[in-house]
């Protein structure tokens, strides 16, 4: 027997004691109509993240317990279960971080990232508690994966090289969809970009940045399943590489065109952005979108526009 499973099966240890399905647990259930509204109010502003867990809360990943049950069969499961129980007591002490793995590691860089950024895994907590308001915390095995979802979400954008502008995190839902297969993820990737393109003045091809990055998720191990600790003592070519990350090189080439076009990517589809960025044809509204996705059609492009672009793809052909 293994050390993982030997832990795993001694009297005490946390998955002998943390049921894996709380009684008071209620089976997800999709509600499209809303998720498109909270959809609607976290496009309004990228920093509501609480918007983000009402989206996918009404459309969940419906095999997420399923999936839980048969990782924490395997004994990397329990080995991972048993020795990193929460991980923002890991990744938000970066005293510990800096003092315990070696310089040039990922942990050294990820705490420069999230310094520099100004952000904190018990931030995100804290927001992810505030949404759950006066509901009561459901400490089970399936909880615990959840959680691992939502702390290493900074941790992906890290070593994706996806930004944290409105494209970065809808490229990001994209991303990760293999490993957590809910729909929400690739709606709020596509309609995300959609909207961009109805209402941006650019030639950035931002649903094409989509489609890249889900292509390129489809490589990346479930990071959410990983031993962090392992991870962070890696360089971080070195943990992009055990993972499969590749290049995501769509959502790059958006940011080198909205810079030459001068578009600041973090003000795309804010209330303070500048308004000459913007079309004048109006954005759907929170009833309209509530209807899918129809909303979203693009305007008909000149004659002669798409007479050029023919002419362009035979070029290149």
């Amino acid at each position: 027997m293994t050390e993982a499973a030997t832990v795993a099966r001694t009297p005490g240890s946390r998955l002998s004691t943390i049921p894996f399905s709380h009684p008071d647990r209620v089976p997800a259930k999709r509600n499209i109509r809303r998720a498109w509204h909270h959809f609607w109010e976290f496009k309004k502003d990228k920093e509501k993240t609480s918007e983000v867990f009402r989206f996918f809360e009404h459309l969940p990943w419906l095999d997420m317990p399923e999936h839980v049950r048969e990782y924490l069969s395997t004994e990397r499961g329990q080995y991972v279960f048993e020795t990193e129980p929460f991980l923002p007591d890991i990744l938000d002490d970066h005293d510990m971080l800096r003092r315990e793995y070696p310089a040039g590691s990922l942990a050294h860089d990820y705490c420069d990232y999230m310094e520099r950024e100004g952000l904190s895994a018990a931030g995100l907590v804290q927001e992810y508690d505030d949404f759950r308001g006066d509901r009561p915390r459901l400490d089970d095995q399936i909880e615990w994966y959840a959680d691992r979802l939502r702390d290493t979400h900074d941790l992906l954008h890290l070593l994706t090289t996806i930004g944290r502008d409105t494209l970065g995190e809808q490229a990001l839902g994209a991303y990760v969809f293999q490993q957590r297969p809910s729909h929400g993820h690739l709606i709020l990737g596509y309609a995300g970009a959609a909207v961009i393109k109805a209402n941006v003045k650019t030639k950035a091809p931002v649903l094409r940045a989509i489609h890249d990055a889900k292509r390129s998720g489809k490589s990346c191990r479930p990071i959410a399943e990983e031993s962090i600790r392992e991870l962070l003592a890696m360089t971080i070519d070195e943990a992009r590489s055990h993972l499969g990350i590749g290049p995501v090189e769509w959502y790059q080439k958006c940011q080198d065109i909205w810079e030459e076009e001068g578009i600041d990517p973090l003000k795309i589809l804010a209330d303070d952005a500048k308004t000459s960025v913007y079309r004048e044809d109006p954005v759907p509204s929170p009833e309209e979108l509530s209807k899918g996705p129809s909303v979203f059609a693009m305007q008909e492009k000149p004659a002669q526009e798409k007479s050029a672009e023919g002419q362009d793809r035979h070029e290149r052909a």
